[in-house]
């Protein structure tokens, strides 16, 4: 189950995601940043602090928007609580295991990832 909300705070687009991303539902958190992306939105910023479960797939669309951003100059952020925060600490597990959580300026909170500058969580 996935739900998906959009908002915009300046020029950054924010995808919140709340559920799991999996086979079955990462395709429409692809889908959603291609069309922000291909509406003229070249800062976007993922919110997971809500997603309880994350598997390959959905690891996969995460390393695929962070490529399609950077082929357009454009910047692509993720939010995952630090710790203590029980639903975003599966996300940082899966990708930190994977060895791939370097590849992403993670921030705690939303605020913080569209705040040119705040710095990100070091990996």
């Amino acid at each position: 189950m996935l739900k998906l909300d959009e908002s915009e705070l300046g020029p950054w687009t924010v995808l919140h995601v709340t559920g799991e991303l999996d086979v079955m539902t990462s395709p429409e958190v692809r889908q959603r940043v291609h069309d922000a992306v291909a509406a003229g939105r070249h800062e976007i910023v993922l919110d997971l602090s809500e997603v309880f479960f994350c598997d390959s797939s959905g690891v996969g669309v995460l390393i695929a928007a962070r490529r399609l951003l950077h082929s357009c100059h454009g910047r692509f952020r993720l939010v995952l609580p630090a710790r203590g925060a029980e639903a975003g600490s599966h996300v940082n597990r899966v990708l930190a295991a994977l060895g791939v959580r370097r590849l992403f300026e993670v921030y705690p909170d939303v605020l913080a990832a569209v705040d040119d500058e705040a710095q990100p969580l070091s990996a």
